[in-house]
């Protein structure tokens, strides 16, 4: 629910600032009216203060939670494995066995070349993004409250949902880019990785300029797109969130509109958060498929 020391506006900042670690300026007057006598790394206080900071800045809490539900992930996966019987399956056996299925069946039909790296990747992507999507489904004060108690800070900014933060998105993304540029040229060689930018769509000496404007600009567009797709769907969803739980500081009628209208959003949300881990992971194996394909040249 929406502090009453906060006005709407500041509410809705504040929700969507994250917790931001980084270097502040020897000089620099603070939120509080302090000034800083030499440079310091420092959480940021205020909006200002995290927009000074810079592009250095770390945000702990995307960090905290990506690295923690990786974690998580990790750690049912492989308990899963290790108490894996071939008699009646306990729960968490089945339930694993039915997403390894599932997506095995997916990077079967989408990728027919030999690498034994790409199941598995795609494996984590599909669990660990959908994993941090989840968290978008937890009540939207319930956390960043219960940080504010346990920290003592009531101005302590707490987001949950790694996937909001374009720095954690679009890291994937690049990371994947980078796979995909790597394994293009090990498969095709690096001449053949440059013909493809050079030669194509069209095959004549004239035209590589063109050709090689055309195939960077598609090629970078790949990264970019990926992590600005999940980046831009879930931030959407958190949004829509927050405006909800602003009802809640306007009453009783409101307040259960509200309760109706976060329930409705919350089931659709379900949806939104499976299929954006699944695009992400079928888009990531596409690209892989692309990579190995040395007879096609796009």
């Amino acid at each position: 629910m929406a502090s009453e020391e906060l006005t709407q506006t500041g509410y809705i900042q504040h929700h969507l600032q994250n917790m931001a670690y980084g270097k502040l300026p020897a000089g620099y007057e603070r939120a509080d009216g302090t000034v800083l006598q030499e440079a310091t790394w420092t959480l940021a206080h205020s909006y200002q203060e995290a927009a000074d900071m810079g592009f250095w800045a770390v945000h702990l809490d995307t960090l905290g939670w990506s690295i923690g539900l990786g974690l998580i992930f990790s750690f049912l996966f492989s308990k899963a494995a290790k108490s894996a019987t071939t008699g009646v399956p306990s729960g968490l056996q089945s339930f694993v066995e039915m997403i390894v299925e599932f997506v095995d069946g997916v990077v079967k039909d989408t990728f027919h070349h030999t690498n034994k790296l790409v199941a598995p990747m795609a494996l984590t992507i599909f669990v660990w993004v959908f994993l941090m999507n989840l968290m978008d489904l937890v009540p939207i004060d319930w956390l960043p409250l219960g940080a504010q108690v346990v920290s003592g800070d009531p101005h302590l900014f707490f987001k949950v949902v790694p996937t909001t933060d374009p720095n954690a998105t679009l890291g994937m993304a690049i990371g994947v880019f980078l796979l995909m540029i790597g394994f293009s040229i090990k498969n095709k060689g690096f001449g053949g990785f440059m013909r493809e930018l050079a030669l194509h769509p069209f095959n004549h000496p004239v035209m590589i300029p063109f050709n090689l404007f055309l195939e960077l600009v598609g090629l970078i567009a790949k990264p970019i797109s990926l992590g600005l797709r999940l980046f831009g769907n879930l931030y959407a969803g958190e949004m829509i969130f927050i405006l909800i739980a602003l009802l809640y500081s306007g009453g009783l009628v409101l307040g259960v509109f509200g309760a109706g209208l976060q329930w409705m959003w919350a089931v659709f949300h379900i949806l939104v958060i499976t299929l954006q881990a699944f695009v992400f992971m079928v888009l990531t194996t596409v690209y892989m498929a692309m990579a190995h394909d040395v007879d096609e040249h796009h």
